[in-house]
């Protein structure tokens, strides 16, 4: 790999952000192929894959809201307003993919490394989105409990919604992030 490669991939993700409001253009299907591809190339003990994706278009926001009401319903939310509010979050991006994730029992690989596998396989979803000059907001909170969500997702009652992932163009740059001291993080191991 070249030099120039290589500062262009850390650039990528040095880069990277949350954006909460996304306006149109959003990635067409060979561009959403592509992130799902880079996605599905994370670290998976044993070939698992226990990633999966569900697509909401542009056309599906208003059914999707409704369905994250009725979720946070039931998770125990009776205050009106955030039951109401929470129909509105589809129309955050014009496009929403949401990120599952499917535990299986294996002898020789926890839920936790599928969890953290399927975290990997959304930072390369988002990372090749912003690289083909999209923005994205992962998103999770107390809907993403939901028995009833689960459900209508498919899901068994100890997988994971591990995200909606919010997608689109961002209206305006964002300031960049501050520089993060390494050394604050990193210490070598001594005996």
């Amino acid at each position: 790999m070249t030099d120039l490669a290589v500062e262009t991939v850390h650039q990528n993700i040095h880069q990277r952000q949350s954006i909460g409001h996304l306006v149109a253009p959003a990635p067409n299907a060979a561009q959403l192929e592509m992130a799902f591809a880079a996605a599905l190339t994370a670290p998976d003990h044993h070939r698992l894959k226990p990633t999966r994706f569900v697509v909401v278009a542009e056309a599906e926001r208003e059914a999707f809201g409704e369905l994250l009401s009725k979720a946070l319903a039931d998770t125990g939310q009776k205050e009106e307003a955030q039951l109401e509010r929470v129909k509105h979050h589809p129309f955050r991006a014009p496009l929403l993919v949401l990120a599952l994730t499917q535990l299986q029992d294996h002898p020789k690989v926890p839920h936790f490394e599928q969890i953290l596998s399927s975290g990997a396989a959304v930072q390369n979803f988002l990372l090749s989105l912003q690289s083909q000059g999209f923005s994205t907001m992962w998103r999770s909170g107390a809907v993403v409990e939901s028995l009833l969500f689960k459900k209508a997702l498919g899901l068994k009652a100890d997988d994971l919604i591990s995200g909606i992932i919010y997608i689109g163009t961002a209206v305006k740059a964002i300031p960049p992030r501050p520089e993060i001291n390494v050394s604050e993080f990193v210490s070598n191991w001594k005996k």
